[in-house]
């Protein structure tokens, strides 16, 4: 009979689809990369069964974190000869390990988007920005090197901005450490080139556990996304909000659910789903002209429970 471990390990070779045997080497171990991320975060959250995230078909990024774990992308592009994208949204999860629900979330959302993405937006999901601090035994907000990645992100030409006010105002709480400088961590280095190459006209981040709706940058901010309602908490130097709402002036939406161990119910996920496509459709436009859009589109076609 197998043990555990050898079952294990012939999971990781085979599950992964038949045309990968006409792929390069390089691809097929991409595809080791996702199936041993997907196993671990299994393991780590119950909500996320390792079936559930191989079915996502998600890549492993060129990039690795601080301990050479996978950055995780999958991306729902335009949809040939339907549509021009209304523009091009970029999600965030799990930029702090010990948020589950923000992790949790983004596989629901993925579905969500697996079975309807209609071409209304061009997406690029990023479930776990941060998978060090979420697979340690006892995960925790920081990464590997003990870095609070929403800490690190550039300060427009002030490098010290960040660990002065962590020095002066956060009163150098290890859990909020900026690092040495901006962008010293893989994870940061990744989402900031991430950035710059798709250009979104709109960022979704999801923390926890304030259960609000912040907000920075440009364009009005949503008042509610199902029952989380706009609450402004400030902007840091270093956090992604101070980086690409106020510096790119790109909006950032951030999402703060209620509970960072507890997810939301179903009936709640679906309705602040609904209500960011209602406000994202209003109000991101991409900068150049787009063509005109019907009323009605698959995203919104989410069955709230």
């Amino acid at each position: 009979m197998l043990t555990r471990l050898y079952q294990i390990t012939l999971l990781l070779l085979f599950a992964i689809p038949a045309y990968s045997q006409n792929l390069n080497f390089n691809t097929f171990e991409q595809q080791q990369q996702v199936n041993s991320s997907c196993l671990n975060i299994g393991k780590k959250l119950s909500s996320v069964t390792f079936n559930e995230c191989l079915k996502l078909n998600l890549s492993s990024s060129v990039h690795q974190s601080a301990k050479n774990n996978s950055l995780l992308i999958k991306e729902y592009p335009p949809l040939l000869n339907k549509r021009e994208p209304q523009a091009k949204i970029l999600m965030l999860g799990g930029i702090h390990g010990d948020e589950y629900s923000s992790v949790t979330i983004m596989f629901k959302w993925m579905h969500i988007l697996d079975k309807y993405h209609s071409g209304l937006f061009h997406w690029k999901v990023a479930p776990l920005v941060n998978p060090d601090g979420l697979l340690q035994k006892k995960s925790q907000r920081i990464n590997a090197n003990g870095v609070d990645l929403n800490r690190n992100f550039p300060n427009n030409g002030k490098p010290d901005a960040s660990l002065e006010y962590w020095k002066k105002r956060a009163y150098s709480d290890p859990r909020r450490y900026p690092g040495p400088m901006p962008t010293s961590e893989p994870e940061t280095q990744w989402i900031v080139e991430l950035i710059k190459q798709f250009k979104p006209d709109a960022i979704v981040a999801v923390h926890a556990p304030y259960g609000i709706v912040d907000y920075d940058g440009p364009t009005k901010p949503p008042s509610r996304l199902g029952p989380l309602y706009l609450k402004l908490l400030g902007t840091y130097p270093g956090s992604l909000g101070n980086y690409a709402g106020l510096q790119q002036e790109i909006p950032v939406v951030t999402i703060e659910l209620p509970y960072a161990g507890i997810m939301p119910s179903d009936k709640e996920v679906g309705r602040i789903w609904v209500d960011m496509i209602r406000w994202l459709k209003k109000n991101i436009p991409q900068k150049q002209k787009t063509q005109e859009l019907p009323q009605r589109h698959a995203e919104h076609n989410v069955i709230i429970k």
